[in-house]
């Protein structure tokens, strides 16, 4: 038995597709560590399943498996939780494997037959850099909590997940391209990403790309000079160089136009602007973050978005779910947003009931985060009540007006039907529309409504089938 003393509790995943071998390990290691918990499993697939669902501080892995080996699980384990520590295990060691290994991440190389001593002292010094890194994290996360704002807000697993990728992407300077539907919060990931960098006290410009003319956008990005074309009476600096030692957002890159995106991969590459009519190129240091809810694959497809400016923008990547995602979210930002939107109208402060908060949970949210805190706002505005309850809701959602406010809250026979079958309908329709992909011919087949009335019934129940097409 060895020196080593053991680390406080932490959480082991060990791999290998021999299982007596890997329960003794277990054991093994039980023995020298009590305090920690060991889960077992015999496949790489299997163990990826398994980091998914729990919390992992140290992944034991064989590196040669049948099917998936342990170098595909290093690399896509790390992908998944890039403060995992990964020890690999091998019984044909070499030097080129090792450094392989380590080049993609892994903390230590063990060869089999393993010694003990040595196994004791590498896991017990890798679960002391698991524990300092969750530590880390954990008090990052805690001085992040008021950057990050209500839209980030949430316990699910994709939210943790999006939580430690923005603190992950904000510790270095590489561009980062921001996806997601409309509405998910994209800009405000950005902001969270300049804020929690060393970048925070500079300028932060976010720039609307589809809002801007594409006549006018190369000389918004860049800037022009005096006389560069009509109406130019004065020079003026671009957007890239009022960001200058801060961070430029390009929202919705992919609808820039091709002249643009030439010269925003020279800015990218060479770390220099050239002003509309000018021949001098000026040098700017400023970090790019970029953000689309667009198939930016599909548009190099079809050649309208530049591939090699895609590979510079796509250094680190971050995804932000849909609300549909995270429904178990919607109940704590419904809150949170009510006591908001309640302080700005100065009003007294509302409640959500808790059938109000699981029909909103229920409810499938096209518009993402959006759209839910505009249906609050109305819910703070027409329900004079303190206390909100389903009724209320499907009455403002379906545009009745101010809900009558009594103590039972019941609406009229015909209204509470209509309300009911609007929400089944909705319902179902989302869920027709989520499996056509918008597509409302198909739709209407598949249903058996005729095309017209499906239409009518969209225009009625105000749901947008281009919120459901997949560009």
């Amino acid at each position: 038995m060895t020196g080593q003393t053991a680390a406080p509790g932490g959480n082991v995943l060990l791999v290998d597709d021999q299982r007596d071998f890997a329960a003794g390990l277990s054991r093994l290691l039980a023995g020298q560590f009590p305090s920690w918990t060991f889960e077992v499993r015999t496949a790489a697939d299997e163990a990826l399943t398994e980091l998914d669902r729990g919390e992992y501080d140290l992944l034991i892995t064989d590196l040669r498996m049948p099917g998936l080996s342990g170098q595909h699980l290093l690399t896509a384990a790390l992908a998944q939780n890039p403060s995992l520590t990964v020890i690999m295990l091998t019984a044909f060691g070499s030097v080129e494997t090792a450094v392989a290994a380590l080049k993609e991440g892994a903390y230590d190389f063990l060869t089999k037959p393993i010694d003990q001593e040595h196994l004791f002292r590498v896991v017990g010094k890798a679960m002391e850099r698991s524990l300092l890194l969750r530590e880390n994290m954990r008090l990052r996360e805690k001085a992040a909590d008021s950057e990050l704002g209500p839209m980030l807000i949430g316990e699910s697993q994709a939210m943790r997940r999006l939580r430690k990728s923005i603190l992950a992407v904000a510790a270095s300077d590489y561009t980062v391209l921001i996806r997601g539907e409309s509405g998910t919060g994209k800009e405000l990931v950005a902001r969270s990403i300049q804020a929690l960098g060393h970048r925070s006290g500079a300028p932060f410009i976010s720039v609307n790309c589809p809002a801007i003319p594409d006549a006018l956008l190369e000389s918004e990005l860049f800037g022009h000079a005096r006389g560069a074309f009509t109406g130019a009476s004065m020079s003026r600096k671009g957007l890239f160089m009022a960001a200058n030692l801060g961070t430029i957002l390009l929202d919705e890159i992919g609808d820039i136009p091709a002249a643009v995106q030439t010269k925003l991969l020279r800015v990218i590459q060479e770390g220099e602007v050239r002003p509309v009519g000018t021949n001098e190129a000026l040098t700017v240091n400023v970090r790019i973050l970029a953000s689309t809810n667009q198939n930016l694959e599909a548009k190099i497809a079809d050649q309208s978005f530049r591939e090699d400016l895609y590979f510079r923008l796509n250094v680190l990547a971050i995804h932000v779910p849909p609300l549909r995602e995270r429904a178990e979210d919607i109940p704590r930002i419904a809150s949170h947003f009510l006591l908001t939107v309640c302080r700005e109208l100065g009003v007294a402060q509302k409640e959500l009931s808790n059938e109000a908060l699981s029909y909103l949970s229920c409810r499938a949210w096209p518009g993402n985060v959006r759209e839910l805190l505009n249906l609050v706002r109305r819910l703070a505005v027409f329900c004079p009540g303190e206390r909100i309850e389903a009724a209320h809701v499907r009455q403002v959602e379906s545009g009745a007006g101010t809900p009558q406010q009594n103590s039972s809250v019941f609406s009229p026979y015909k209204e509470t039907k209509q309300m009911v079958l609007d929400d089944f309908t909705r319902t179902y329709v989302h869920r027709l529309l989520e499996h056509t992909q918008g597509n409302v011919s198909e739709a209407a087949r598949i249903s058996g409504v005729e095309r017209f009335s499906l239409q009518k019934i969209l225009k009625r129940l105000r749901i947008n089938t281009g919120d459901y097409r997949k560009n």
